[in-house]
């Protein structure tokens, strides 16, 4: 590494992180540059869009769930020695953080995409589909990982003309919601410090060559719980003589959808789900205790407070009216994703000139991602990029989704 680079400091867990690597061999280009950055992003994007969709297409092909993204972090470390970007391996296990110098002094921007796929089967008969059973990238992060290659090769090519520092985070285990917050503890924010954070998202239901945003919070907090109530078993012919955990827990089901109607602020969106009950092996036997498990997503302090509060207290009150006992664990999950307008307003405009009038506000939606433990820290902002295919794509974390390729080269153009 040459001095200008700066080592993460390997904070917590003893985790080794590899430094930044210079690759001396790999040449610079020093290409002549339109007056208008908007022409050369442009430019650079359209004749890259090709090779990026190759290798969006073989990292399709080879998903690889959270904490396990070693072949597609050696896909990155390798186009990034292949375009001469200084960067590390090995943050938060399997992340990569490449670093581009302007030609002047400026602030320091983080540009992330995440890399992880999802435990899905794909169903789409690509040629390029998934190669791994019960792995794909139906989320696209694939998508996310080639668009942040081709930012970083149009910004390498426009470094002489930036005033500041970019870092590329490739980031591990979005999916998990655990990967963000290795990074932060490794040091991702320092060295140098970070002054501000671009995120972005595909989404299937906008078209391609739109974009979206949305003010304060974009993405919810997402906490999780699980509760067991405890009751006393017996045979189902003589009831009287035990205590039915499945109807008081099914009672408690009912109670916890009150939390959304009358605990929290109306004005201040909840949502209270239960995913999973397990409770009893026979139809003849009244069981012990029945567990289920289900999560809070929130945009508002006040909100998620009012509804853990709610929660637990419910679950007290089963002992009286029930005669049951609740053993409740609640797990705080992410905090919701703020978009701060300092980094909102001159991307918005950035995307514009790009493109034109193409930029669509939008209203928040109840999903989480760790993006949002950034947000908390330096001023932030997530960019949608449409992703959608004329005639419709799947959604999100669906084994029939196929986004429009064509989302690439321009959010390489919007991001730039």
């Amino acid at each position: 590494s040459d001095a200008r680079s700066h080592c993460l400091p390997n904070a917590g867990r003893g985790a080794k992180v590899r430094p930044f690597v210079t690759t001396e061999s790999a040449a610079m280009p020093s290409p002549t540059l339109a007056n208008d950055p908007t022409t050369a992003i442009r430019d650079i994007a359209t004749r890259i869009e090709a090779a990026l969709i190759e290798v969006r297409r073989d990292l399709h092909a080879h998903p690889e769930l959270a904490f396990q993204e070693v072949r597609t972090s050696g896909v990155v470390a390798r186009e990034l020695t292949r375009l001469g970007i200084e960067h590390k391996t090995g943050v938060a296990k399997t992340g990569v953080v490449g670093m581009i110098h302007g030609g002047r002094p400026g602030p320091v921007l983080i540009i992330r995409a995440d890399m992880d796929a999802l435990p899905i089967h794909e169903q789409t008969g690509l040629p390029y589909a998934s190669t791994i059973d019960g792995k794909m990238h139906a989320c696209g992060h694939d998508i996310h990982t080639t668009t942040l290659l081709g930012v970083a090769e149009v910004l390498r090519d426009l470094a002489p003309q930036l005033a500041g520092t970019v870092k590329l985070v490739f980031q591990p285990a979005e999916e998990a919601i655990g990967g963000m917050k290795v990074m932060i503890e490794e040091g991702v924010l320092q060295g140098p410090k970070v002054d501000l954070a671009l995120g972005f998202h595909n989404h299937p239901g906008a078209a391609a060559g739109t974009f979206e945003f949305t003010r304060g919070p974009g993405l919810a907090a997402a906490d999780t719980f699980t509760i067991t109530v405890n009751g006393v078993s017996g045979h189902a012919a003589q009831p009287h003589n035990s205590v039915d955990p499945i109807v008081a827990a099914a009672h408690l089901i009912t109670q916890l959808q009150t939390v959304v109607s009358r605990e929290v602020n109306p004005l201040h969106p909840a949502v209270v789900t239960i995913g999973a009950i397990h409770g009893g092996e026979a139809h003849n036997i009244i069981p012990d205790s029945v567990t289920f498990k289900g999560t809070v997503r929130t945009l508002h302090d006040a909100a998620r407070d009012a509804a853990e509060a709610a929660i637990r207290r419910l679950c007290a009150g089963t002992l009286v009216g029930l005669r049951v006992n609740c053993d409740v664990e609640y797990n705080r999950g992410v905090p919701p994703l703020v978009n701060d307008d300092r980094v909102i307003d001159p991307t918005i405009a950035a995307v514009r000139r790009q493109f034109g009038d193409v930029v669509h506000e939008k209203p928040p939606s109840m999903g989480a991602e760790d993006f949002a433990l950034m947000s908390q820290m330096v001023p932030s902002f997530q960019l949608g990029i449409g992703s959608g295919a004329p005639g419709g794509t799947a959604g999100l974390h669906n084994s029939k989704y196929n986004p429009d390729e064509a989302c690439i080269a321009l959010g390489v153009q919007a991001l730039s």
